[in-house]
Order: C-alpha cells, then structure tokens, then sequence
C-alpha cells in the first residue's frame, strides 16, 4: 500500500479527500453548508476584486500574445501538424467548455438582467440584459481556459514533460512534494466545477421532465439521473477522443445548431441582428469598466456575489480540465490560431445565442406592465419559453436530450483528463483509472445533490455558488504565478528561435 502511494500519490490524496468531502456532505449535510456558506461569504468580501482582475488581465495578456510575433510559435514542435478538422475542434472545445449552461441560462438570464439592470450605459434595457450575459459568458472564460492551455501545452508537447498541471512549474522546482500538491490542487478544483455543472444540468433534465409530463419527479429522479449520466460517460470515455468524445461532441454541436434555427427563424431576423451587433459593439467598448466593476458599471456587491464573482468561480474551476483537454486536441496549431479560435469563436457563438433566446424572450413577455416571473426559475425557464413556440413537446424532447448529451460530453472528458493527470501523464490514460475516476466522481456528484437539499430555502444553483467561490480561491492564485512562468517560457523559446535563424 505504501509503494503504491508512493508511485501515485496524487491518485491517493485526491481520491480520499472527494471521498471524504462527499461522506461530509451526505451524512452532515447542514452543519457542511452552514461552514461553506460562512466562508464563501468571507472570501467574497476579501478576494471578489482579486476575480475581476485577474480574469481582466487574462484576456489583455491573451489579446497581446496574439499580435505579438510570440503568436508564431506552434504548440508543440516545429514539424507537429493538427491531429483534428477546425471544425471538430471547435465542436469538441465548446462543448467541453460550456455545454449545458447555454440551455440552462438561455432564457433566464438575459430576461433577468432586463428586468434587473445591472449598469447603466444608456443602452435600452434588452440591450444592457445581453450585454452582461455577454460579459460573464464571453472573452473572460475563455481566456481562463485558454492560458491554461497554453501554459500546460508547452511543457507537454515542447519540452516533453509528463501531462500534469505541475509540469508549468517545473522550471520552477522539481520538489516533488510541491509538484504533488500542485497536481492534487487543480484535480481538485477539477471536480469542484465539474460536478457543479453535472448537479445543475440533472436537476435541469428533471424540472424538463416534470414540465414535460406534468410529474412530480424529485430529488430521487435526480440521483437517478446523474447515475445514469455518469454511466454514459464511462461508456463513452472508455471508447477515447477519437471516437466517443468526438463524435458526441459533433453530434452536440449539430444538434444545438438545429435548436438554434428553429428558435431564430421564429422570429424578427432584422431585429434579432441588430440587438446581436448592437450588444457586441457595448460590450467591446464597455469591457474594461466592466471587467473592473467600475462608475456605472458596478453592480453592487451583492449582485456581484450573486452573479459575477460565481461565474469566474466557475470558469476557473473547469480552467484545470478544459485547458488539458484544449491543449491536448490543440497540438501543432499556432498560438494565434489557438487564442483566436479559444476566445473568440466560442465567444461570438454564446452571444448569438443568448441574442436569439433572449430576443424570443423579450418579445414573449409583450406589453406587460410588471414582469410577471414566468422565466425566473433557473431549471424550468427554457421549458416555458418553448411554449410559446410551434412545437413545444419535440423542442422539450430535444433540450433534453442536448442536455443529456452536453452533460456526457463534458462528464467523459473531466474523466480522460483526470486519468491523464493521475495515470502517470499518459495520453491515453488506463481503462482502470477511467472507471475508477467514473466511480469518484459520481459519488461526489451525490454528495453535492445532498448538499442542495441542506435547508427548504436553497437548492443545488445556492450551494454550487457558495462551493466555488471557496474552491476556486487557490487555484487563482496558482494562475498568477503560471502567467509569470508562461511569459519567461515564450521569450526564450522566442530568443532560441530568432538566434537559430
């Protein structure tokens, strides 16, 4: 036992302390949310500007590299070529990345920043309700994953280290207890987000369900739900990105396209553009202040603890896992093709999106002189949007099925990229890691389903919220000190270039 650990202690130390932490939140339920809820709130009030600019200076050292003749350099080896289409990339990192949250949020929360305006610019209301869905659904999330990406794909496809996260920091010590803590941290941030989204997106499938027949499916349709989710993902993991996560993720991709057009030729085509460019444009110019909550555009704090700080929470904690899994299908392309591609092709597609929901949205609530609630439940909103279309029951059937299916997309490649992590850096990790991974993360996700049902007043969206705010923390740090090595790393590699030639 002892050699064992000491051949994977990552393994080891990640495994038992999910294990313990899901234990915790099933058996002690309340006394485990009334500690998070208590110390989200303090980190909060300590570190929610730290978020802001970081994800700020993310998407501005992004942006610059890109322009920069450092933008030349190739992810990988100077003869490395890409193992995959443009278009199945993208389709396998934009599912990867955000996935079900576009049908969670569709509806709900373009709707809800035009009845709550968080900044004042004076754009009209529909304007101001995309522009910050925008913000905290855009260039700031991306950027996350990929310096992530960047930052890990150079050691393990340049200089050859193993595929861990502590390989970025290798040319900064070889401690191997550092290293090892450095690897269990960002698994652990790993499952933090994944499970998160995995709790949200089962308990969206069943208000779909419920909303659907008219049931009453509860939190036992749930754990149901996530077992079977999880089941799905170890079958499709088990079959490798060249097959299972590939062809899910086109299949994810083609079908949200079809949802997409079904729901845009319904409506103002005309107005539906000019909202999309119009909120495009506001966003660009309004970035900075934004990014920074600052003037106008400060929302409060509490509307920040609400929503902003969670969404870099959230970004960061899935930056682990969808930066391995960017950088692990981004080999051989350009650090300028991979930024543009990462930032802004992703970015512009949720905007569109969220335009063409939110516009339908806007519409749907007509003249009514005082809002009347119909999208405020987060899980069931884009279920009573569709209502209001031709075709309610195929389109219900259908986001449930992309929900489903964006859920195993992402569930399968948290698996492969935490079996990479843990299985000795390989690139195609064991089928028992595989399992077992399947097998921990499942029990976790049922620790969280647990912990949403702490008190009558909250649910899986309140203790996800609290959870990342903590979880997030150190791996934010650790990004600060990845930037500073991700810099020194390209200008020498730049200056070995230039001196070559």
């Amino acid at each position: 036992m002892i050699r064992s650990f000491q051949k994977q202690p990552v393994l080891y130390l990640s495994i038992s302390i999910l294990v313990l932490l899901a234990l915790w939140f099933i058996i002690f339920t309340a006394s485990a949310y009334s500690f998070i809820e208590t110390f989200s709130l303090q980190i909060r009030n300590a570190f929610g500007g730290f978020y802001l600019v970081l994800g700020l200076v993310c998407v501005l050292l992004l942006v610059g590299i890109s322009i920069s003749p450092w933008g030349r350099l190739t992810l990988g080896k100077a003869e490395d070529r890409p193992q995959f289409s443009r278009f199945a990339w993208i389709a396998m990192l934009y599912s990867a990345g955000m996935g079900a949250g576009i049908l969670l949020r569709a509806v709900q929360e373009p709707v809800f920043m035009q009845q709550h305006p968080p900044i004042v610019n004076g754009s009209s209301p529909e304007i101001v309700g995309l522009e910050y869905t925008f913000y905290q659904w855009g260039f700031t999330a991306w950027a996350f994953y990929a310096l992530f990406a960047i930052a890990i794909g150079y050691p393990l496809f340049v200089h050859r280290e193993k595929i861990a996260t502590s390989s970025a920091f290798v040319s900064l010590s070889r401690k191997r207890p550092l290293l090892t803590g450095i690897d269990t941290l960002a698994i652990l941030t790993t499952v933090f987000g994944l499970i998160a989204a995995l709790g949200l997106g089962t308990t969206q499938i069943t208000g779909g369900i419920n909303h659907l027949l008219g049931g009453t499916f509860d939190f036992g349709m749930v754990l149901a739900l996530t077992l079977v989710i999880a089941g799905l993902a170890t079958l499709s993991v088990l079959s490798g990105v060249d097959r299972g996560i590939k062809n899910i993720s086109t299949a994810n991709i083609l079908l949200t396209l079809a949802l997409l057009v079904f729901v845009f030729v319904q409506g103002d085509w005309a107005q539906i553009m000019e909202r999309f460019f119009v909120a495009l444009y506001q966003y660009i110019i309004d970035f900075i202040p934004l990014s920074l909550a600052y003037g106008d555009f400060d929302p409060g704090p509490a509307f920040l603890a609400d929503w902003t700080y969670y969404y870099w929470a959230f970004w960061l904690a899935w930056a682990p896992f969808t930066g391995m899994f960017i950088a692990r299908i981004s080999r051989g392309r350009s650090l300028r093709e991979m930024i543009i591609g990462v930032l802004l092709i992703p970015s512009l597609a949720s905007f569109f999106w969220f335009t063409v929901f939110g516009d339908a949205a806007f519409e749907s609530l007509g003249d009514l002189v005082t809002y009347d609630g119909r999208y405020d439940n987060v899980f069931t909103s884009i279920f009573v949007f569709l209502e209001t279309l031709p075709g309610a029951g195929f389109s219900t059937v259908v986001v449930v099925l992309l929900l489903i299916s964006f859920l195993v997309t992402s569930l399968d490649s948290a698996i492969f990229v935490l079996s990479m992590f843990t299985d000795q850096g390989k690139e195609e990790p064991s089928r028992h890691h595989r399992i077992l991974w399947s097998i921990a993360l499942t029990l976790f996700a049922i620790g969280l389903l647990f912990l949403g049902q702490a008190r009558p007043d909250i649910d899986v969206l309140t203790a996800v919220q609290k959870l990342l705010i903590i979880t997030s923390l150190p791996f934010a740090m650790l990004m600060i000190v990845m930037i500073v090595l991700l810099l020194r790393t390209l200008a020498r590699r730049a200056n070995r270039q230039a001196h070559s030639s």
